[in-house]
């Protein structure tokens, strides 16, 4: 399966399609955006959250490491881990291929 990086880059989704998609509660997208787990591409307060493909992606994998039985900041953790050796990854990738 291909991914299609140039829409990946583009795609912003409120929170309510985030909630819709990946099942997890509004309240609680909310509760990781307070602690600093996420973050809204929403400037100022009142205004509709969004969230990107990073974010989104980051959400599906905390969530499936909680329904697992990690904490939530364990999860967290282990997520942000994750992500840096996949980014670290795809850069040598881009390098070796320029």
């Amino acid at each position: 399966m291909a991914f299609d990086d140039k829409f990946l880059e583009t795609l912003i989704v409120g929170i309510g399609e985030v909630s819709q998609i990946t099942g997890i509660p509004t309240r609680q997208i909310r509760y990781w955006e307070d602690k600093g787990i996420v973050t809204s591409l929403t400037n100022g307060e009142g205004k509709n959250r969004r969230y990107n493909y990073i974010n989104i992606k980051k959400m599906l994998l905390i969530k499936e490491l909680i329904d697992e039985g990690y904490t939530l900041e364990t999860a967290n953790l282990k997520v942000v881990k994750r992500m840096e050796m996949i980014e670290s990854t795809m850069n040598s990738l881009k390098s070796i291929q320029s």
